[in-house]
């Protein structure tokens, strides 16, 4: 009886102190991610060197596929980089706060200040990866000749300012620099000028040590900057000089190597198990590629592994050849595509020829297209890559075109409109209505493509500036739009 009396007692006392042992806004909701809520984001997050915070909303459909991969992520990255939630739905204020606006938003905070966006992938060993270089100093400290020497034995290109003080305005402008650059380059400093005397740097300045496994008698391996520092000279510089005369190309600096003309050679390149036999046919690459220096197209190496599908897809190559001769191709900047189809020769003249051909302009460049239909008796027309020149920028047409997904649902919404559309201008022989596969075949430079349906209409005579349709989707809407963008005289009549 003493004891059932006590449990209506006990019941009340551990109400009255759940409080004091439990926070009551934050809470753990995966393997190391924390629940914030307005009452505890400034000082649980300010406890933090760094935290990536992820802004969602419950309902949304992004949000719910990243929540796994955002836990995993933050599994792994315990003890190092705390990952942190916000609730959009629920605390608005500090959403608005930081400027979300769209869900996810993921934003990089350092001792609770808003840092940086986070810009890595989605993917939980993405997140693991990008959010690891984000640990420690923007830009290490070194002291020694050993700090120095272990620090250019990374896997990429160092980054190392010298300075005559911790007083001097170039430090100051080089650390703002490495905080701005960091998840991109890695970065080091010293007051210790007499460390730079070896690369014939005497005073202040920046040396940009290239990757140890990288190194060749092509090139200097060490570049000396000392112009007048200031972010914007400091970024140019690295941008200029951080890939040599032939870098690795990987899965990660992809996007930076590809804002230029580059020539990639695909093979089995292994640093970390085969650095000798990867480097075997990166000389012969390099070897050709130091005659055509200066003639503004850049020269890579890449694992063929890594980018077996887009070989497949985007190039038409067989990437299984057991033989492990590289596979060359270029892509331009504007999106051309050329493959060498000589095999490479061990002298690097078949590599040689290629290059010869592609200056000259005598390469026709590889389009992966559908084949070209031989009777067009739909109202619609169809459009494959090889035939987009032909109809899509005949110069005395009108052509509406839509870039299409087999399998996108509101693309076959449409089509009855669209067929209706086809039908009533079929009149008008100025006037073609058409449509583009745009998994099956690659897309003309000028149209962006990054979801479907998307249409554009290419105006007579101005074939070079596509109009891209923004309109509704009823029949009137496709009309009012042609009548008021086509270019004939004789369609905005008849419409």
């Amino acid at each position: 009886m003493a004891a059932a009396r006590l449990r209506p007692a006990l019941s009340c006392l551990t109400w009255l102190l759940l409080p004091l042992f439990t926070t009551p806004v934050s809470s753990r909701t995966g393997v190391g991610v924390l629940q914030l809520g307005d009452a505890d984001f400034d000082y649980l997050a300010s406890e933090q060197d760094t935290m990536l915070v992820n802004f969602y909303a419950p309902w949304c459909a992004h949000c719910q596929k990243l929540a796994p991969e955002f836990d995993k992520a933050a599994s792994k990255l315990m003890g190092t980089v705390q990952l942190a939630k916000v609730d959009c739905t629920v605390h608005v204020d500090r959403c608005s706060r930081y400027g979300v606006s769209g869900y996810p938003t993921l934003k990089i905070f350092r001792k609770g200040r808003d840092s940086a966006p986070y810009e890595g992938p989605r993917s939980a060993e993405g997140i693991y990866q990008y959010m690891k270089k984000q640990t420690g100093p923007d830009s290490v400290s070194l002291w020694t000749k050993e700090d120095l020497q272990t620090f250019i034995q990374h896997w990429d290109a160092s980054v190392v300012g010298v300075f005559s003080g911790e007083e001097s305005p170039r430090l100051s402008e080089f650390l703002k620099a490495a905080g701005l650059l960091r998840e991109q380059f890695h970065f080091g400093h010293t007051t210790n000028i007499n460390l730079s005397s070896p690369y014939g740097l005497q005073s202040e300045g920046v040396l940009l040590f290239r990757p140890p496994r990288l190194a060749n008698l092509f090139e200097d391996s060490v570049v000396v900057f000392e112009d007048f520092l200031t972010i914007s000279s400091l970024r140019r510089f690295i941008r200029d000089h951080i890939f040599g005369l032939c870098p690795h190309m990987t899965l990660e600096n992809k996007d930076l190597l590809r804002g230029r003309d580059l020539l990639t050679a695909f093979y089995h390149l292994d640093y970390k198990h085969n650095p000798r036999g990867s480097n075997y046919w990166r000389n012969r690459v390099m070897k050709v590629a130091s005659k055509y220096k200066g003639r503004g197209l850049t020269f890579s190496v890449a694992n063929k592994e890594d980018f077996r599908s887009e070989l497949e897809a985007d190039y038409g190559l067989d990437s299984s050849d057991s033989a492990d001769l590289p596979l060359v191709t270029i892509r331009s900047k504007v999106g051309h595509k050329y493959t060498m189809r000589e095999e490479f020769t061990r002298d690097g003249q078949s590599l040689d020829r290629f290059l010869e051909h592609y200056f000259a302009k005598r390469l026709k460049p590889y389009v992966k297209s559908q084949a070209v239909p031989e009777k067009q008796s739909a109202a619609v027309k169809v459009v494959v890559a090889e035939s987009f020149e032909a109809i899509v920028n005949d110069p005395n047409k009108d052509v509406l075109v839509q870039f299409y997904s087999p399998s996108c649902p509101v693309c076959k919404k449409l089509e009855p409109v669209y067929t209706r559309l086809a039908e009533t201008v079929s009149a008008d022989g100025h006037m073609v209505i058409a449509k583009m596969n745009a998994v099956h075949n690659d897309l003309p430079p000028g149209y962006h493509v990054q979801g479907y349906p998307t249409i554009y209409l290419a105006p007579a005579g101005r074939k070079d500036e596509p109009v891209r349709y923004e309109g509704g989707r009823e029949l009137r809407d496709f009309l009012h739009f042609l009548q008021q963008e086509s270019n004939n005289g004789a369609s905005k009549q008849e419409l």
